[in-house]
């Protein structure tokens, strides 16, 4: 096995790479005068099993093409086989057509990575479970819900959780989550009445006097979880936490957050965490190294790997 790492999220290609007890590959990733992306490997790959370790996040165009052009080295180096792991994968919100004459990118992506010699994709929590059609080769949606369950469990008394979905679509995953946690369920019902006036927001489910868990994949600018948090305490929760698998937190989303009503958010480190991140007083990043370096252990070894979220 050997692992190569793009420049989007070292940290964590350092954690996944200290788990497995595998020495990142030596490799250079640099850029030419004009910012044209050059990638050199330093040793063999020949016939290996490697595994590319690169989220496509901020500035999500580079780290795609990073990503693009290590899969092409590799290719062209003989590696065995080529498996992509992105912890993040970008351009995923747009997995389908919202409007006339708008592209499917997130099918564009896919498109790219396949042609670009990939053998198959190891990611976690797609934005959207159909996207794994996208891709024309074996393609594995991990989970962070373990993660959170664990730290859940360890965090918050059994009988106050409640899990709430931010939205409808998100429903699903909440209720994963609920089972897991053997907690109860709410949804938050947003609708804007007339354009140019704020969302309504409706809670369905009894969250008074308990401990409100948002579950989602992405926070991005952190406006619709910042009112969710307040529709939840209008509804007379205690506390409302929120678990979100992506910190993208884009904007000034760091201090929305922070001066907001949530008692803490919690993201993994699948996209590298700011500075603004790591000091704000409520957000707190766990590290899915150990689940991504599971994963990939038991791809090399031909192993099951949706028996890890059994």
């Amino acid at each position: 096995m050997k692992l190569v790492a793009g420049n989007s999220n070292r940290p964590l290609a350092e954690a996944i790479a200290a788990y497995l007890d595998v020495p990142l590959a030596r490799c250079t990733v640099k850029r030419f005068a004009d910012m044209e992306i050059f990638v050199e490997l330093q040793e063999n790959v020949r016939g290996e099993d490697v595994f590319v370790l690169q989220s496509t996040s901020f500035p999500a165009n580079d780290h795609l093409m990073e990503l693009l052009i290590l899969i092409d080295a590799l290719r062209r180096s003989s590696a065995r086989r080529i498996t992509a792991v992105i912890p993040y994968f970008g351009y995923a919100r747009q997995d389908r057509r919202t409007a006339s004459r708008t592209p499917i990118s997130a099918k564009l992506v896919a498109n790219l990575i396949t042609e670009a010699g990939a053998d198959r994709v190891l990611t976690i929590d797609l934005h959207a479970g159909q996207i794994q059609g996208f891709f024309d080769i074996p393609t594995d949606n991990l989970f962070a819900a373990p993660v959170f369950t664990r730290d859940l469990k360890e965090r918050l008394a059994e009988g106050d959780r409640i899990v709430v979905s931010p939205d409808v679509g998100g429903v699903v995953r909440a209720r994963a989550l609920a089972k897991r946690l053997d907690a109860s369920l709410a949804i938050v019902d947003k609708r804007r009445e007339r354009p140019g006036e704020s969302e309504v927001m409706n809670i369905i489910g009894d969250v008074s006097g308990r401990s409100c868990i948002l579950l989602d994949d992405i926070v991005d600018s952190g406006g619709t979880l910042c009112n969710a948090a307040d529709a939840l305490l209008a509804n007379g929760a205690k506390e409302v936490y929120a678990y979100i698998t992506h910190g993208v937190l884009s904007g000034g989303a760091v201090s929305r957050i922070a001066n907001s009503k949530l008692k803490e958010l919690v993201i993994t480190d699948s996209i590298q965490p700011t500075e603004a991140v790591k000091v704000a007083r409520n957000i707190r990043v766990l590290s899915i190294a150990p689940l991504m370096g599971e994963a990939i252990t038991r791809t090399a070894t031909e192993s099951s790997v949706s028996s890890l979220f059994d």
